[in-house]
């Protein structure tokens, strides 16, 4: 019974942490006039603050000092702060840029990149289903492009800086809330010092403007946290299947907003080269759902046998 309780409150967990990150496109225009620039400065500098809030209400100082004294993983980290770095700056950009179609299809194309991350990194065996999906995928690339009449840059930059965050972070083995602080730590310098040039030149937005905007921004370190530590508590309590599978709410919800809300073109050719990216993203799940069950079916067998002994 305890173990349903936990898995309904890891689903509401999940599914909040990818709501919130599908309606970002929602947020980041709010912060206007500021510059994709000043955003990102700022989305680091307030998750540090309100991280480093959290960590010392659960006293985790000593964890972050252990995790500092080993020089790997603070170059794991150091390396997946520029990694989400390159990504939030590429999203917001994005998003203010009425790109939220393309930023969608950055997401959607995420779990293809990560199946490469791992046969190129850690030389990983693809099976069949695998191989068609991301045979298909890029075929959705080909067709993107020439329906984009470029490629598709801001989309595969998204895919690869969060694929790259999601392997550091695996090999650094680190705490959600510890891990997003030392890594916004790494990044406090340089969002000061971008704010103070931008405050120099006479373009920094923040505390000129209206009251409303300069909370706003503040605002975006617990924007950018909150998420985070949801997706941290569902990853402890499901599977990796069913947070494989709610994992695409982000990407659909940002895609709708960008259809509905921005009113985003879609021409013939990207809604081709869409399809062909769900019909891969459809090919990975099956195959997924398929491997869960057999081997669920497998240790069911090996604990009948072990018990018949």
């Amino acid at each position: 019974m305890g173990s349903d309780v936990d898995e309904r409150r890891g689903f509401t967990y999940g599914v909040t942490a990818y709501l919130m990150w599908g309606l970002f496109p929602l947020y980041w225009p709010l912060l206007k006039p500021a510059s994709a620039l000043e955003i990102l400065a700022h989305r680091m500098l307030w998750s540090l603050g309100f991280v480093a809030l959290l960590v010392w209400r659960a006293h985790a100082w000593s964890e972050i000092r252990a995790i500092l004294a080993d020089r790997e993983k603070r170059i794991l980290l150091g390396c997946a702060a520029a990694a989400i770095t390159a990504n939030w700056g590429a999203y917001i950009w994005g998003v203010n840029s009425k790109h939220v179609v393309e930023t969608s299809l950055g997401y959607f194309i995420n779990p293809l990149f990560t199946i490469l991350l791992g046969v190129v990194l850690l030389h990983e065996r693809l099976r069949r289903m695998q191989w068609v999906a991301v045979g298909i995928a890029s075929i959705a690339i080909v067709v993107l492009t020439v329906g984009y009449g470029r490629l598709p840059w801001l989309a595969l930059v998204l895919a690869t800086a969060f694929g790259l965050y999601g392997y550091l972070k695996k090999r650094a083995a680190v705490g959600a809330v510890e891990a997003l602080a030392i890594e916004t730590a790494y990044l406090a310098i340089p969002a000061l010092t971008t704010l103070i040039i931008l405050q120099v030149q006479g373009t920094l937005v923040f505390a000129h403007r209206s009251a409303g905007n300069t909370t706003l921004l503040v605002l975006t370190g617990a924007i950018t946290a909150i998420p985070l530590l949801f997706f941290g508590a569902a990853t402890r309590r499901l599977p990796l299947s069913v947070m494989g599978l709610i994992q695409y709410l982000t990407p659909v919800l940002q895609f709708a907003v960008g259809v509905t809300i921005d009113h985003e073109k879609m021409p013939l050719g990207r809604w081709v080269g869409f399809g062909l990216v769900w019909v891969a993203l459809i090919m990975l799940t099956v195959d997924g759902l398929n491997r869960q069950r057999r081997g669920a079916a497998d240790q069911v067998v090996v604990v009948s046998r072990a018990t018949n002994v």
